[in-house]
């Protein structure tokens, strides 16, 4: 059986608050625990209303502290915001709080705009090129301190929290081999580079202290309820959300609508459409036979999954068939 894991932007609905959508991504991790989902993860934006997982390593302690098994993490932190030192002193303090529990995906990527970027004063550039420098920075200072060594990470320093690679270019790919770490792919809005990413990751990976062989997990967007029509009607929040990025008007996570067609120009939904082809959308049988084909396509060790559904409800009931389709997934 394959293993699924869950991705959150802890998006803000139409009509209600971020404290509505912490609210609400507690209780469908919670609800994803008792299905036995393999992780939780969450993402880091900045400035968005539309998402309110900003303070990503905070809202990492709300779900694991409601939670009491699934492992909870970020994917991801985009490190070139931040100091290695400061996130291994908030990744050591969730995983002294949550032993055996958090995961720290790491990202290239700014996690916003470049005013964003210049409101919190970092030289993203900079930042961007040092990349590969911090994350090795950090995998020292989760280590085991050496013998009058400097800077140590208090908590963090022997606790080894894993680290992953998040990507959606070859670079991640490259990286996450070379240094031997699990790799994540965002092919749920980035998929062109999802075939050769995988094959690079896999053809020269070096087994490290963390991980023995490859481990690798594509990011799909799955929306699953009883009829093919219903899971297509609430698709139509995840292809709205998706225009509004193209239109420079990021917004509240959108009601579903009766007519996507009459939302969209024709270029819109060709572009929109690309981006989303790693989308398995419809009923138990239709899912399960897509994801059956992107399987057997990617030989993913385990899925992650993005299903930005406005309705709670309705969210809940698509990772519940999810959760029960996949026990006939290889």
């Amino acid at each position: 059986m394959i293993r699924l894991s869950i991705l959150d932007l802890v998006h803000v609905r139409e009509g209600t608050t971020p404290a509505d959508a912490l609210a609400d991504a507690l209780r469908v991790a919670q609800r994803a625990e008792q299905l036995d989902y393999r992780r939780y993860w969450v993402a880091e934006h900045h400035n968005m209303i539309g998402i309110s997982s900003a303070a990503t390593s905070v809202v990492i302690g709300h779900l694991a502290a409601g939670t009491s098994k699934i492992r909870v993490g970020s994917g991801g932190i985009m490190l070139p915001n931040h100091s290695p030192l400061q996130i291994a002193e908030q990744f050591g303090t969730l995983e002294s709080l949550f032993p055996e529990r958090i995961d720290l995906g790491l990202g290239r990527a700014p996690g916003t705009d470049q005013v964003t970027a210049r409101a919190m004063r970092r030289d993203l550039r900079a930042a961007a090129e040092n990349f590969p420098q911090d994350v090795q920075e950090l995998q020292m200072l989760f280590d085991d301190p050496k013998p009058n060594q400097a800077i140590v990470a208090v908590p963090g320093a022997g606790l080894k929290v894993p680290l992953w690679m998040l990507g959606s270019s070859l670079f991640g790919a490259q990286l996450a081999a070379q240094l031997g770490l699990p790799y994540a792919f965002a092919s749920h809005f980035a998929p062109d580079a999802l075939d050769a990413a995988l094959a690079i990751y896999r053809e020269r990976f070096r087994p490290s202290q963390q991980l023995d062989q490859s481990y690798a997990v594509p990011c799909v967007n799955v929306i699953v309820a009883d009829t093919d029509e219903e899971a297509r009607y609430l698709y139509t929040t995840v292809q709205q959300m998706f225009v509004g990025m193209m239109r420079g008007s990021r917004g509240l996570m959108p009601a579903p609508i009766d007519n996507i067609d009459d939302y969209w120009l024709p270029a819109e939904k060709a572009q929109v459409s690309h981006m989303l082809s790693c989308a398995f959308v419809g009923s138990p049988a239709t899912v399960h036979t897509k994801l059956e084909r992107f399987l057997e396509r990617t030989r993913a060790d385990e899925l992650m999954i993005s299903m930005p559904i406005f309705e709670h409800q309705k969210r809940l009931i698509s990772i519940e068939l999810l959760a029960e389709l996949s026990h006939n997934l290889a």
